[in-house]
């Protein structure tokens, strides 16, 4: 069978309700028999519930501190001996009240952050189910079974599916039979894939996603999860493409509808006159074609019509703000960890969110907009009639009636303007909880992740290494006890991949100064509620600016952390690059060469390749190495649709460099060692 990583899209179905049900019925009987089989000898994470502790590595790590304690003010870090003193009296106690916007970090707040991490969709099943048609093409919740059983409890960390009929996506056509790379991860004894969660709600079967089917993997040894760890071979192409509508999540990628030619299906536009949408065929075609080009480990988180996809990041936060690969999340609770948090359920996930911004943010008429994601909903309630404005019936289907977007958000104070807090003025909250709870307590749960020990070297290779680290002034910007300074450097200096850096600076054009609730109002919020100004000052404004190219049109990247290089293979932001074990090896002079060229940069990942963290980190450090795997790269041309090449970042640790390969490896040895408690630490950081 041919063996893909990439996948295949959107091919109607034309299952009816009853269809669905019966199919449930069938898939929920096999659960049953297969727990029956395997119940006594295994024990079985159900979706429900987040992975037993003891399951995961995390009981195995040296983690960083816990906090509980500790208050965080609206991005202001109070510690808990601070703390005490200020509750000894009424000003401090008012300093740290939840009306003056004080989060305290405790056990149960980190439990509630773990529980969401793992189970929390924000009501997004809605999105993928109704209107983007997950379940209607040849990855569903019928084959994903068929494969989870075939497992017979073993783990996996790529889940492959197996396609029952011919079909064409994105103009390639794949045969009965084909295999697909799925990378979804299974933990040893799982019935589910991490990061799924399956409802059944009145016949009606959806499939939400979580934060956890992108950032905790499992060890195919041992079953166990790395929490925290970037599923780096989550192939979310086909994941989507195979979708009946993934032309819904067209702001991800460069397809425009306004450059579509239209077609039959007829709407009301916003001057109340009768027009045409995108033709729906030529749409689904293009946005299946983008979305098939992202490569494993990657994903286009800005809805801003351009194909920029990168690397899913770990969430081992602690210490490691601002957030995103730009920077962009850089103030607020957690310094902000609690915006990033907000991004993924509040923005990037659900792209009805900026309905309300579509025209002033990407030039789309709202009807138009909302029109081309519902024409070809799934769902036949979500599925736009003809002859209707697209805003009206939104209204009349949405689940989340009286908030915008189909996902469980609350209005900012400032919708539909956004901020450096909320970036499109909406922030994502479950009815019943306070404000922002569940992502303040994600917030407070990942600031306790780190990866388990690694045993890269003996301890005199590392501190050959740290010394290297040193001498090749790695530590100029990679300091201080979580490798990195914190800041923001311009695009035109490290001179990675170019294309993504200024995706957010259109939002940005559109901020007012931010405002937020206090974490303690409950949600449904109440008739005019208490609204808190948050402070922009905890991050410097020329990063603020320069994270949304504001200052600089090219923008810029910040200083990444350097914590679980051993689990986060490819690297750069792009995750071009990359290569296996046996792509380069050691000739007689003792240099590394080029072996096997086919199986360097992201072209080999995309064809299922592993790639290798100690090769890929010597691709980063040497230049000859380097120029072929941006040649692999950019020979691809879905990579250059998705805008991954690898290049850049052109701090070189070789030969032209002065250093030999001995002391090459040295350094690659010591990189991959660097945990939570790394065994040796540079001279300049050991001695802060």
């Amino acid at each position: 069978m041919e063996e893909l990583s990439t996948g295949i899209t959107s091919v109607q179905t034309n299952n009816t309700e009853e269809t669905m049900r019966l199919r449930a019925i069938v898939i929920l009987s096999s659960l049953l028999v297969f727990v029956g089989f395997l119940g006594f000898q295994l024990e079985l994470t159900l979706p429900g519930r987040p992975p037993n502790i003891n399951n995961t590595y995390t009981p195995l790590t040296q983690s960083p501190p816990r906090g509980i304690g500790d208050y965080d003010l609206l991005g202001y870090a109070v510690s808990k001996s601070e703390a005490e003193k200020l509750l000894q009296t009424e000003t401090g106690q008012s300093k740290l009240s939840p009306d003056n916007g004080a989060v305290q970090v405790t056990e149960e707040l980190i439990d509630l952050g773990r529980d969401a991490f793992y189970r929390e969709t924000f009501g997004n099943e809605y999105l993928f189910t109704d209107a983007i048609g997950i379940l209607d093409g040849p990855i569903n919740l019928g084959s994903i079974t068929k494969a989870v059983l075939g497992l017979k409890g073993k783990p996996t960390t790529n889940l492959q599916v197996a396609i029952d009929e011919d079909i064409t996506v994105g103009k390639r056509t794949f045969k009965a039979g084909t295999v697909v790379n799925t990378g979804l991860d299974v933990p040893g004894g799982s019935l589910f894939p991490l990061g799924l969660m399956t409802h059944l709600d009145k016949g009606k079967v959806r499939v939400g996603v979580t934060c956890a089917l992108c950032h905790a993997t499992v060890s195919e040894e041992t079953g166990r999860v790395l929490e925290g760890a970037i599923n780096t071979n989550i192939n979310l192409g086909p994941l989507i493409a195979m979708a009946s509508n993934s032309a819904a999540l067209f702001r991800q990628t460069d397809v425009n509808p306004t450059e579509i030619p239209p077609g039959e299906h007829t709407f009301i536009n916003k001057k109340g006159e009768i027009a045409k949408l995108p033709d729906q065929k030529i749409m689904e075609d293009e946005v299946d074609a983008a979305i098939l080009s992202w490569p494993p480990g990657n994903f286009v988180s800005n809805g801003d019509l351009k194909n920029n996809s990168a690397q899913i990041p770990t969430s081992y936060t602690h210490e490691t703000f601002p957030y995103a690969w730009s920077g962009v999340a850089s103030i607020g609770w957690f310094h902000g960890l609690t915006t990033l948090n907000n991004a993924v359920f509040g923005l990037n996930a659900d792209p009805t969110t900026t309905a309300d911004a579509s025209e002033s943010v990407l030039g789309i008429e709202k009807e138009v907009y909302l029109g081309t994601i519902l024409q070809n909903a799934s769902n036949r309630k979500f599925r736009l009639p003809e002859n209707v404005k697209p805003s009206e019936f939104f209204d009349r289907v949405d689940p989340t009636p009286g908030e915008p977007g189909i996902n469980s958000v609350i209005k900012m104070p400032e919708y539909p303007k956004g901020t450096l807090f909320m970036q499109d003025g909406l922030m994502a909250n479950t009815p019943g909880l306070p404000v922002a709870a569940q992502l303040n307590g994600m917030s407070a749960f990942q600031n306790t992740l780190a990866p388990p020990p690694h045993e890269a070297a003996d301890i005199d290779t590392l501190k050959r290494g740290a010394a290297i680290f040193q001498k090749a002034n790695c530590a100029q910007c990679h300091s201080g006890r979580y490798f990195t300074n914190h800041e923001v450097i311009p695009v035109k200096q490290i001179a990675t991949q170019p294309q993504r850096a200024p995706a957010s600076r259109k939002f940005a054009q559109e901020f007012v100064p931010p405002d937020t609730y206090p974490p303690n109002l409950p949600v449904p919020l109440p008739p005019n509620p208490p609204v808190l100004s948050v402070p922009t000052d905890i991050t410097p404004q020329e990063d603020i600016e320069l994270s949304y190219a504001l200052s600089d049109p090219d923008g810029g990247y910040k200083v990444q952390n350097l914590i679980g290089l051993y689990l986060s293979a490819p690297y750069l932001h792009d995750g071009g690059v990359a290569a296996s074990a046996e792509s380069i090896k050691q000739d007689e002079s003792g240099r590394f060469t080029i072996a096997v060229g086919d199986e360097l940069g992201m072209s080999g990942m995309m064809r299922g390749i592993t790639p290798n963290p100690e090769a890929s980190l010597r691709v980063l450090l040497d230049r000859n190495l380097r120029k072929a795997v941006v040649a692999a790269n950019r020979a691809n041309p879905d990579l250059q649709r998705s805008n991954v090449d690898g290049s850049g970042h052109k701090y070189w640790v070789d030969q032209k460099a002065g250093y030999s390969t001995s002391e090459q490896t040295n350094l690659i040895k010591f990189l991959l060692s660097i945990d939570d408690q790394p065994a040796v630490l540079p001279e300049s950081i050991a001695h802060r």
